[in-house]
């Protein structure tokens, strides 16, 4: 039945990743009124988020304020807020002290960093989820040459150039290549006292291959591939202990200065907001529509929901299957409002996998066929290119990796907030304090704001 003479059905998104977004954007015209809510101001391309904590390109070059996003589309109202319960009974979500209703919600709140039972090594092994991962960990890269160059002693010399990558995925192979061309080519010819290029840079897995879920012969080829540029990679190698100096992986201890966390993630508190059935990750299980069974008013979409495709498949964890479950979510809420029959259930499209590993060399599983090397390399590029928001953005970045291929230059070396000195202790993440190191008193400076 129509819902003409009726008030317009009151559609509330919360989390405005991709999956968020892409409900939302598939509502213009719809007969709702759109809430979207978001504690960040700005919408995120995760994908390339390795390439601002590796100094390639800068946070405003993958990141877009919401507001700019849906300023021509009229039914959308963009909220800054942070939500902290669900009241599913009287459908009601509460924000910063503000209780909004809703007669559907969107929930795509997404992930973040698991570390297996071991929180406390969030402090001195960050992961990369949002712009300020990436910038302190950018500054922390940095900060390690120059203290470097500054080292008398060999010893620490060595122990600031070690860097640590845990977890063999995309990311963590995308971090580790990217660390690998930062300091053998952009930074070769700028010390004087260091080598920038013999800078230890591991990878390590604990499982017995990179790139798991990606064909054999790519995970092998990726392999070889980061080895060639000098990463050392480890698999069968599971981190037992993660301290300010180092890792541990069994007996072995690895001093490092720097240790970057690619290993895992669980999903956010959402699904207890609503008391929805959830996965040892913490992922709803969804029904075959994406709404949570018993609450056919809710909708999960993203890193959020835990749902398998027609083949029985977990649909995985990445932007394509977001943003596919944002658009079929938002097509069945715009029926719903319209009084039209809803879709049929929701099928997942695989488009493949894709990974870079450094200049000219990526791997590319696509249905039908494999890429790997340039070509790889070249396909990868082009499909990240595409699916930035704005001609502008498009421009930006791919000046910028054309500019970095015939210079071998990184354009975003800024440190933008000194911790304090410390030979002994890593700097802390962005945001947290430390006691002033013993070579240096403690220095206050501007931290820089996400997208700037």
């Amino acid at each position: 039945m129509a819902r003409m003479g009726r008030p317009p059905l009151r559609v509330v998104v919360v989390g405005a990743g991709f999956g968020g977004l892409e409900a939302s954007r598939a509502l213009a015209g719809a007969p709702v009124s759109l809430t979207i809510l978001d504690r960040q101001n700005h919408h995120l391309f995760q994908p390339l988020l390795y390439q601002v904590a590796t100094a390639a390109l800068s946070p405003g070059d993958i990141a877009w304020p919401v507001r700019t996003v849906f300023r021509r589309q009229a039914n959308a109202t963009v909220l800054m807020a942070e939500v902290t319960a669900v009241d599913a009974q009287a459908r009601l979500v509460h924000a910063d002290g503000k209780a909004i209703p809703y007669d559907v919600l969107v929930l795509g709140t997404g992930a973040t960093h698991s570390y297996f039972g071991k929180d406390e090594w969030a402090a001195v092994a960050p992961g990369l989820k949002t712009i300020e991962d990436a910038t302190a960990i950018r500054r922390r890269l940095l900060v390690a040459f120059e203290r470097a160059e500054l080292a008398s002693d060999e010893s620490e010399r060595r122990r600031l150039l070690t860097f640590v990558v845990v977890g063999g995925g995309p990311t963590g192979v995308e971090l580790a290549g990217a660390m690998a061309e930062l300091s053998r080519h952009a930074l070769q010819r700028e010390f004087r006292h260091v080598d920038p290029r013999k800078a230890r840079i591991l990878l390590v897995e604990a499982g017995p291959r990179l790139l798991a879920t990606f064909p054999e012969e790519l995970s092998d080829y990726a392999t070889r591939s980061l080895r060639r540029m000098g990463v050392e990679v480890r698999t069968d190698a599971r981190v037992t202990n993660c301290d300010a100096g180092g890792v541990s992986l069994g007996d072995e201890r690895i001093e490092a200065s720097t240790t970057v966390w690619a290993a895992g993630v669980v999903a956010s508190p959402a699904g207890s907001w609503i008391g929805a059935e959830r996965d040892r990750a913490g992922r709803v299980v969804a029904g075959p529509d994406l709404s949570v069974p018993g609450h056919p008013e809710i909708f999960v979409v993203g890193d959020l929901v835990t749902a398998k495709d027609g083949k029985g498949k977990p649909i995985p964890g990445n932007a394509p299957a977001a943003k596919q479950m944002g658009r079929y979510v938002g097509k069945v809420i715009a029926a719903r409002a319209a009084g039209r029959p809803a879709p049929p259930p929701f099928a997942y499209r695989h488009q493949g996998d894709l990974a870079t590993i450094g200049r000219r060399s990526a791997v590319v599983a696509l249905d039908g066929f494999r890429l790997k090397g340039l070509l790889g390399w070249w396909f990868w590029g082009i499909a990240h290119v595409w699916y930035l928001i704005g001609f502008r953005s498009r421009v930006v970045v791919s000046f910028e990796w054309l500019w970095s291929y015939i210079t071998f230059q990184r354009g975003a070396r800024l440190i933008t907030r000194l911790e304090p000195r410390s030979t002994t202790q890593q700097a802390p993440p962005s945001g947290e304090t430390a006691a002033p190191g013993p070579q240096a008193p403690q220095r206050a400076e501007a931290t820089a704001r996400p997208g700037g």
